[in-house]
């Protein structure tokens, strides 16, 4: 009896050592962890009431193991898990989903929300999404929540070796301020005062990451925003030129933003931001698609107008039956061999397109700290 008593709580004590010896495994990983918008929502908006969803087919038509929708604006896999391929980690989950427990929780999590930007006042037609302010909350929940499962030291240290993305900004133009004509926005502000009012507001934002614990930030400038075939449906030239204004826009605000990140560096002492030169990497597949294996770089896969520029993807969508030759997936949206090749320039890019070092930099010398 004595003898069964104590192997029964040596199996007990063997249980908890090997559980708590997981966890201890799982935190010295890298944890990863993203905020943004619908390039990067991982299906947080799925578990929202909102018009700004990727719930349905055919969104996920190329999404391997299942080909069905995730909440990814994307036919398969976006910018996000072909960072935690690079890194050699688990795809993060949606911080709303109910699988986010226990060990996984360790992984990181995905804080985007489509719709979202810089400011609260854009995507307010989309209601009840997760802005950013919502998202440090969450960021902030979340570390109690680990805090509660490893201690406090361990889980400041999860966060503080974490990899961080942000991609926000886009909307602050498609969905605020060239959302109508004379929208509120425009009519309070010339665009190169609104775009200093954004890069001011971000700047922000990025000093509450580093507040919150990030040390590691990779921060995506816009796209090629008047390039997108939802732009060149609306405003586009006659023969499919990118629309001037939103150009304007992007190329105003891009080199804003990597100005104001070297000086938030030089602030902070060290490089905690790192400015990722995505409208440059967009730009390559537009000016040259053919170069990189696109037949179009104009015409989304997915959609219906001119371009399939007009409107949501949808199961009534012309769809294209070849994704990977297509650089839109959707109106908005890279295909998942776009966002590939877009993380193969953060991953191995030059100073052209990672400011001041690319991703397996970072990882070269994180690993020696």
């Amino acid at each position: 009896m004595a003898s069964s008593l104590f192997m029964a709580s040596s199996l007990k004590i063997f249980s908890l050592v090997m559980v708590l010896g997981s966890f201890s495994t799982q935190a010295e990983a890298r944890a990863f962890f993203v905020f943004g918008d619908s390039l990067v929502d991982n299906g947080n908006n799925n578990y929202l009431a909102t018009t700004a969803r990727a719930d349905a087919p055919p969104y996920g038509i190329d999404y391997a193991p299942t080909h069905r929708p995730t909440g990814r604006f994307s036919n398969g896999y976006n910018i996000p898990d072909f960072i935690s391929q690079a890194i050699g980690s688990e795809p993060t989950l949606p911080y709303l989903s109910p699988q986010l427990t226990g060990q996984r929780i360790l992984n990181g999590a995905n804080f985007a929300s489509a719709g979202i930007g810089i400011l609260n006042d854009t995507g307010v037609q989309f209601i009840n999404i997760i802005r950013m302010y919502r998202q440090y909350q969450y960021f902030q929940q979340y570390q109690q929540r680990v805090a509660a499962l490893i201690g406090s030291a361990r889980a400041k240290q999860l966060v503080n070796q974490a990899l961080v993305l942000i991609t926000v900004g886009g909307n602050d133009f498609v969905n605020n301020y060239y959302l109508v004509p004379y929208s509120a926005r425009s009519r309070q502000y010339e665009l190169p005062d609104y775009v200093k009012f954004l890069i001011s507001e971000y700047r922000k934002l990025l000093l509450q990451l580093y507040d919150l614990g990030a040390r590691r930030v990779l921060v995506t400038g816009t796209g090629p925003l008047g390039c997108v075939p939802a732009e060149l449906a609306l405003r586009g030239g006659a023969n499919g030129q990118c629309s001037t204004e939103l150009q304007r826009a992007a190329n105003l605000f891009n080199p804003q933003l990597i100005q104001m990140i070297k000086g938030l560096n030089q602030q902070l002492g060290s490089d905690i931001f790192v400015a990722v030169n995505t409208q440059q990497t967009h730009y390559d597949f537009i000016s040259h698609p053919g170069a990189f294996g696109f037949t179009t770089s104009k015409i989304a896969c997915c959609g219906q107008g001119p371009y399939n520029g007009l409107g949501l993807c949808t199961v009534a969508s012309n769809l294209c039956p070849n994704r990977d030759v297509y650089a839109f997936w959707d109106a908005f949206h890279p295909s998942e061999r776009a966002n590939r090749m877009i993380v193969q320039q953060i991953n191995t890019g030059s100073e052209k397109y990672m400011y001041p070092m690319n991703l397996s930099t970072i990882m070269a010398l994180d690993s020696r700290i």
